[in-house]
């Protein structure tokens, strides 16, 4: 069978959920809808790394944008995709198209149109000391997450072009039918 020489990138946690803060997963394993579509459509797959399992653990607490945005979790993002980026470099220059890269939005790594969002988060965990107040300030805000960022400024100095899609956590089902609609409008 012929290669169909088209990939698409996904955030580890679509064929991965148990790397997700505990309490966070919307399906068992993997996000099985999308995984059954791309696969029968031909498409080669490359799994991301977590950033936040490869920095914190699977006992991480839940974080906000502020709280990865520092210049040691950027630099972590940038040492974990490096590798991938040599890959995708490898793939282009050998005629293989790499459609999407896709995302969960909401997550304040792999964000790409939504992220979560908080100046007062932070601190520590189950401190009655302002914590209603830290809670009502957590917020979805328009950006993309950390690690999204960093992929974006890598394929920006590449001058690679992917479109960078999303699953919205609030109703992964539906961006899943929305992420089909995309690819099918481009396949040949």
């Amino acid at each position: 069978m012929k290669r169909k020489r088209c990939i698409v990138l996904l955030c580890h946690c679509l064929l991965n959920c148990n790397s997700k803060v505990e309490g966070l997963a919307e399906y068992q394993g993997a996000l099985e809808s999308l995984l059954k579509y791309l696969i029968a459509n031909g498409y080669g797959l490359i799994q991301l790394p977590c950033p936040e399992i490869t920095m914190y653990g699977v006992k991480r607490w839940g974080q906000v944008k502020e709280q990865y945005n520092t210049p040691y979790f950027r630099t972590h993002c940038q040492q974990i995709f490096r590798p991938i980026m040599e890959q995708i470099v490898d793939y282009l220059n050998s005629g293989y198209t790499c459609k999407a890269l896709i995302g969960i939005d909401g997550s304040p790594s792999c964000g790409v149109n939504k992220t979560c969002s908080s100046a007062q988060w932070g601190g520590e965990v189950g401190s009655a000391d302002g914590l209603a107040a830290k809670i009502s300030d957590l917020k979805t805000i328009p950006s993309s997450g950390v690690f999204i960022e960093e992929i974006t400024s890598c394929f920006k100095e590449n001058n690679i072009k992917i479109d960078l899609l999303a699953i919205d956590e609030s109703d992964p089902e539906l961006s899943v039918d929305e992420i089909i609609n995309i690819l099918e409008k481009g396949i040949d």
